[in-house]
């Protein structure tokens, strides 16, 4: 078996040893060199191009930024952004996020050793995501998903099944909810910024670190039409906005009267994720039934699948990003192969799509 091939660099010696034994320690990878910045990097891809490149964004002589955006020029490769938990860092990664980057993997500034080691596995499942990037159409075939040694809860520990309730009558009143993971962040800025701003409340789940939200939902804010915020626990579901579950909280929506309202918690983790795609499509499903939509969009893994189910079963009108625009066709494929996707479409026909639905409510 052909192992994946990754090149790290980061300019501190520390983060190089132990992402190196991180990814070693794998059977179905190997660091195939390590670089203190990116121009010794550009050496070693002279001789070996790498599957998976982790890289810093921070660095001398060249920023990451910068080697990334050349690299998505030249050949595109899928890239890890390594980057430092500070504010500064959030929206200097957001800028690498839209530049190309598939993943994201958190550091801090001090104890970055022990940090590191204790984050391996969400290091190994974001390498190994980024390997089954799509930059071009490929063949068919894929490979299946990662095991991952974390206990897999379903959304019964946030919320009970929706199963056994009614389905609400349909109302005037339109809500989307989305949910994303690998390649979503590029994706939903080219949903997002495609909206106008009369678009429906929109719910969205993008797997993400909880330091990167904030800064992801204020980045999209202003390339939007429609009003992107991180969403708080509480606040009314309004017509125009678009809400990105914090990345270390689970998002759900609930009722009150004729209004929707957001409820973000803490909790633990549900299909291995936290905020959990599954949890909100559950909810949505239980308290707006027919009245919302449901796209479940690129990302490796099942989250999600079983939750949009609930939607469809509930009257929703489901969605699933097809295999020809997803950069990791995952997410969307398991939810069609469990019943929970009415129509798979391009990720271009999304906004028609959430118009027209939001429009039949309207009339």
């Amino acid at each position: 078996m052909k192992k994946i091939q990754v090149l790290v660099v980061d300019d501190s010696a520390v983060v190089r040893k132990v992402m190196t034994e991180i990814v070693n320690a794998q059977p179905d990878m190997e660091v195939c060199a390590a670089a203190q910045d990116p121009i010794f990097a550009l050496k070693h891809m002279e001789k070996q191009w790498p599957d998976v490149i982790t890289l810093d964004v921070e660095m001398p002589r060249m920023d990451g930024i910068t080697f990334l955006k050349k690299i998505m020029k030249e050949r595109p490769t899928p890239v890890v952004m390594c980057s430092t938990l500070t504010e500064k860092g959030a929206e200097t990664t957001m800028q690498a996020m839209s530049s190309g980057a598939i993943e994201i993997v958190t550091k801090p500034k001090l104890g970055v050793k022990g940090f590191l080691t204790e984050s391996a596995n969400e290091i190994v499942h974001a390498i190994k995501a980024a390997s089954k990037a799509r930059f071009k159409k490929k063949s068919s075939s894929s490979t299946p998903p990662v095991a991952d040694v974390r206990a897999k809860l379903n959304a019964d520990v946030m919320l009970m099944s929706s199963s056994s309730d009614k389905a609400m009558a349909r109302t005037t009143e339109r809500i989307i909810a989305i949910g994303t993971s690998t390649g979503g962040t590029s994706a939903l800025e080219k949903l997002l910024t495609s909206l106008p701003g009369v678009a429906p409340g929109i719910v969205v789940v993008q797997h993400m670190p909880g330091s990167f939200t904030a800064a992801f939902a204020s980045r999209l804010n202003g390339l939007c039409d429609v009003t992107v915020k991180e969403a708080v626990d509480g606040e009314t579901l309004l017509a125009g906005h678009v809400y990105i579950a914090p990345g270390d909280r689970h998002m759900m929506i609930k009722r009150s009267g004729a209004v929707y309202k957001i409820s973000v918690k803490d909790g633990p983790l549900v299909s291995r994720h936290k905020p959990s795609v599954d949890v909100l499509f559950r909810s949505v499903a239980k308290f707006a039934g027919k009245n919302a939509m449901g796209i479940i969009m690129t990302g490796m893994g099942d989250d999600g699948a079983s939750g949009l189910l609930e939607m469809k079963q509930s009257g929703s009108p489901t969605l699933g990003e097809n295999e020809e625009s997803c950069v990791v066709y995952g997410m969307p494929k398991e939810a069609m192969k469990r019943g929970g996707v009415d129509k798979e479409m391009h990720l271009n026909k999304f906004p028609q799509a959430i118009m027209d639905f939001y429009q039949t409510g309207l009339k």
